[in-house]
């Protein structure tokens, strides 16, 4: 068991939060953030309970949410590290619809999109952790919504319960560009982009004038062992002249009590719904990242690791 330092806290692990980013961390390749060295506790982020403190600001019994590992305890020296209101939610949300799948959608839409009523916005993984949540927040800001994802049950639930007013199982569709044409008949405004591919061709070569693509993922390409070779299509970027941007949520740290507020607001009047799927047992965590890698998850996939 670990100690805690000065300014430390020990987190007993409830649970643990699985996402496509992770896969980054297991490569040697160039990225925004250094691999996880071999022998080293996996990355991750986790909601759990302060069992020991040694800093000012948490007590014992403190529910909280900070980069854990994928561990059942975990010593945090305090920075990103946040306190959970048990009372405002299941403290599990905190790894999605109020943390940061939640605030990649937000930002993602309405900083990086700047999505505008009235528009269309197609969103990629539309039943993932980020990409159901990216649908729900255009629709409530007055837009027409899209999604595209792996399976009829996926696309029911979207277009059912989330509202999205169309979208296609990209599994079963023979053509993705003749679906998006069937889907968006007025072109694409914004694309909230999760997959990248071939599905993103297609929906480059819909993009209206003046629109806007938010790269948040790419989780087609990561297991890819040489390049895909594909259509080379940002010259449509020069014809529309249209924008794409990849983003990083961590960009708009400062502001992130600002989009926890309002989403926390949205859930407590019903106008944002969550779905989770959670795999029991810290040794089966690596079970639930091939999963949700391979697509087997509708909305967020997490871990319990304990039930205390």
């Amino acid at each position: 068991m670990p100690e805690p330092g000065e300014g430390e806290v020990v987190v007993k692990v409830m649970f643990l939060s699985v996402d496509p980013y992770m896969r980054g961390r297991m490569s040697e390749a160039k990225s925004y953030a250094a691999p996880v060295e071999i022998g080293g506790v996996m990355t991750g982020g986790g909601v759990g309970q302060v069992v020991a403190s040694r800093h000012p600001k948490y007590s014992e019994g403190d529910i909280v949410e900070g980069m854990t590992g994928w561990q059942e305890y975990a010593c945090l020296n305090g920075r990103g590290v946040r306190k959970i209101d048990p009372a405002l939610a299941p403290v599990s949300t905190a790894l999605g619809v109020l943390g940061m799948p939640g605030l990649t959608a937000y930002f993602g839409l309405f900083d990086v999109c700047a999505a505008k009523a009235g528009e269309t916005v197609v969103v990629s993984g539309a039943a993932g952790a980020v990409g159901s949540l990216v649908g729900q927040m255009a629709k409530m800001h007055g837009c027409r919504t899209v999604g595209i994802a792996g399976g009829d049950d996926k696309i029911a639930w979207i277009t059912g319960e989330l509202g999205f007013d169309a979208g296609f199982n990209y599994k079963t569709s023979g053509n993705y560009r003749e679906s998006l044409k069937a889907q968006c008949p007025d072109g694409v405004d914004c694309y909230f982009d999760n997959v990248g591919g071939p599905i993103s061709d297609a929906v480059l070569m819909q993009i209206n004038l003046r629109g806007r693509i938010a790269i948040c993922g790419q989780i087609s390409q990561y297991n890819l062992e040489k390049p895909e070779m594909g259509p080379r299509l940002l010259g449509q970027l020069i014809v529309k002249r249209a924008r794409m941007e990849g983003f990083l949520v961590l960009d708009y740290a400062e502001r992130f009590r600002e989009a926890l507020t309002q989403m926390a607001q949205w859930l407590r009047e019903g106008k944002l719904k969550y779905r989770e799927q959670v795999e029991e047992g810290l040794e089966n965590t690596p079970r639930a990242f091939l999963n949700m890698m391979r697509g087997g998850n509708t909305g967020k996939q997490l871990v319990r690791v304990s039930r205390d």
